[in-house]
């Protein structure tokens, strides 16, 4: 099979997943990995052969959202997504929200190159206080922009408590998970020098 062929998965009455491109079961687990690598797959009911791979992505997503500490959605922009359900925007919504992703997954890789540059450039990264502002910066930009594209859906904006608090759970958690990544990595550099 060539790289841009989609793998079929088979999903039962039983509620299992066959990959017929690997001849196994698979889990939801499997297929979000899947995802990550970039793999594309449709998900078909096994007796009907109907597309169901909108409501197992969203399940994945359920799933990811289910777990402690994993939250990507917030509170706010779930409200704001559900009240475009029926509205004259839910046409619109979908391409702006795909059109946003691909911005954010952009930025994401001139991050990347940016990091790996500069780790090529000074390999024991002796002042981490550069890097971490790059990735403060980062964050920030990031979560502002996300937020100012949702509310631009809202005729009325957030409501001023929650988007507080909306930006300092995400911006904290994810800077102080980045902190963490970077120390670990620092402690790694350290024992090699």
């Amino acid at each position: 099979m060539s790289g841009n062929e989609s793998v079929v998965i088979k999903k039962y009455a039983n509620r299992r997943l066959y990959n017929t491109g690997t001849s196994a079961y698979v889990t939801l687990e499997d297929l979000a990995e899947m995802v990550r690598k970039g793999e594309d797959f449709t998900v078909n009911d096994a007796k009907s052969g109907e597309d169901i791979t909108h409501s197992v992505l969203t399940q994945i997503i359920f799933e990811q959202e289910a777990k402690t500490g994993n939250t990507l959605l917030p509170v706010s922009f779930l409200r704001q997504l559900i009240s475009f359900y029926g509205d004259q925007m839910q046409m619109v919504v979908p391409s702006y929200l795909e059109h946003s992703m691909s911005a954010l997954t952009d930025q994401q890789e001139k991050f990347k190159d940016q990091m790996s540059k500069s780790m090529e450039a000074n390999p024991m990264m002796a002042n981490m206080k550069a890097p971490m502002q790059m990735i403060e910066e980062q964050v920030k930009r990031n979560t502002e922009m996300f937020q100012q594209a949702m509310s631009m859906f809202s005729p009325f904006g957030l409501p001023t408590g929650e988007k507080e608090a909306e930006e300092e759970k995400p911006e904290a958690n994810d800077i102080d998970e980045l902190k963490a990544q970077l120390k670990d990595l620092q402690g790694k550099l350290d024992k090699f020098s």
